[in-house]
């Protein structure tokens, strides 16, 4: 008689599920090729291993120094701007030892009280 399968929406009627025959499997499958020969194999086939390539080296003359202030401005505003500019900016901030929410302030108002200058 073959086995009935157990159903999750109905009763058992008190039958309890047999498990016994889920187990663990007793080793690893050691029948395969060895690493080596795949690889050759692959190699001579021209396959294209899917490993990531070694991480390309980070030019640290360019990477800033880590920004971490409590100033109460917390609301962020990202900008596309030239390369330059953004230099530019962080040179200005870091000469003066400004956090970049204070220059970006300082920065406004310079631009507000030129506008209002007369001409």
């Amino acid at each position: 008689m073959p086995k009935k399968r157990a159903s999750i929406f109905q009763e058992n009627d008190g039958e309890l599920l047999d498990v016994g025959s889920f187990a663990p499997k007793a080793a690893l499958d050691t029948k395969g090729p060895p690493a080596e020969q795949v690889r050759a194999v692959t190699e001579a086939a021209q396959f294209r291993s899917r490993e990531a390539a070694t991480a390309p080296k980070i030019d640290t003359q360019f990477k800033r120094a880590a920004r971490r202030y409590r100033t109460g401005r917390n609301v962020q505003f990202n900008v596309k701007a030239m390369k330059e500019t953004v230099d530019a900016f962080y040179d200005l901030s870091e000469a003066q030892g400004w956090v970049l929410g204070y220059t970006l302030q300082r920065a406004i108002e310079a631009l507000q009280r030129e506008l209002k200058k007369p001409s």
